[in-house]
């Protein structure tokens, strides 16, 4: 039988790594050898370990998940990268793909996806989540229609900061400073102030 897998995981809540840890040591083929709180802390330890897959959370602190791997696929281009995430949003899909990962895992359904997803990466294959394909078709179809040609970058390098932000527990301050009580008003206002897409 094949050594197992040898996977990092970084997300910067601990109770979000402890489950996922739990996911994936109940497979026979999987196992966790690192764990990391932020993406430059993730690049430090895939760098310095015998590490086979990433899964990184697309939103952490210092440096994002899609920063992560970016930099990862550039040094380490035999690693296998998965993003994990609680985005249900395409552009990031898109984004994700394009920093070099294999599939995106939505968190919500972390417990029925990640272990197939993990395998198709080692196997060399993408993972596109369940619904993933009717937007990627949707979208296609759209801007065929328009004759549109496909974004260089689905992500501007502002939204990619707002994200890091966000991460980092600047959302706090944003509710103070504006008034507000919790993320989803804070989500309505951005809308509305045109800042991000409905």
């Amino acid at each position: 039988m094949a050594d197992p897998t040898r996977v990092l995981l970084a997300d910067d809540h601990t109770l979000v790594r402890r489950g996922v840890r739990l996911i994936l040591e109940g497979e026979p083929d999987l196992t966790v050898v690192a764990e990391a709180g932020d993406g430059a802390e993730a690049v430090e330890l895939a760098r310095a370990r015998e590490v086979d897959l990433a899964v990184l959370d697309i939103a952490m602190p210092r440096m994002t998940g899609l920063q992560a791997a970016r930099e990862l696929s550039r040094r380490l281009p035999d690693l296998r990268i998965l993003i994990l995430t609680m985005y249900d949003n395409e552009q990031y899909f898109f984004e994700a793909l394009k920093a070099g990962a294999s599939g995106y895992v939505l968190k919500s359904v972390a417990d029925r996806d990640l272990v197939e997803a993990c395998r198709a990466a080692v196997r060399d294959e993408s993972f596109v989540y369940p619904g993933a394909e009717w937007a990627l078709v949707r979208s296609y179809l759209d801007r065929l229609h328009r004759g549109d040609d496909l974004p260089r970058r689905a992500v501007t390098e502002r939204e990619e900061e707002i994200l890091k932000l966000v991460a980092e527990g600047h959302r706090a301050n944003l509710l103070h400073k504006l008034g507000m009580r919790d993320r989803l008003e804070l989500t309505r206002y951005a809308i509305r102030a045109g800042l991000i897409d409905p």
